[in-house]
């Protein structure tokens, strides 16, 4: 889908505002909404947002079976394991008696995705995009206990 944007200046160090010209984009019927929220060593406070099927929340807990803020918390409690720009990866991890699964988190610190399809308003953040099991696609049930 080819999306023309209208860019709005703003004030210095906020985040640029788009507007879409014609066609409707998923970014239409994100969430922006906060499910949680952590505060990483860093101190920066990291959003876990609804979001929509493409990220946030409602991407992941259907598609990557993580439904408990606890297990994004608890990678985002850690130091950043990888770090290119905004883009953050935390990693950690969650045992269930002999059963360990490793956890990956990734975050969009900064308002703005980086395709630009998404914005969380000026001075806010996108947050975590997905979580995920390593590889798997979908995480055990167990995880969320």
């Amino acid at each position: 889908m080819k999306m023309i944007k209208k860019m709005v200046t703003a004030a210095a160090g906020a985040c640029p505002v788009a507007a879409p010209a014609g066609e409707v984009s998923a970014a239409a019927y994100w969430n922006k909404g906060v499910k949680c929220e952590q505060v990483n060593p860093e101190r920066q406070v990291v959003p876990t947002r609804n979001g929509n099927g493409d990220l946030g929340w409602n991407h992941f807990s259907g598609k990557h079976n993580i439904n408990k803020c606890r297990v994004v918390n608890a990678a985002l409690a850690g130091k950043v394991d990888k770090k290119s720009g905004v883009r953050l990866e935390y990693y950690g991890g969650a045992r269930n008696q002999t059963k360990l699964v490793n956890i990956v988190v990734i975050v969009q610190y900064a308002c703005r995705t980086t395709d630009g399809e998404y914005d969380a308003r000026k001075e806010k953040k996108i947050g975590v995009i997905p979580a995920s099991c390593k590889g798997t696609n979908e995480c055990q049930n167990w995880i969320d206990e």
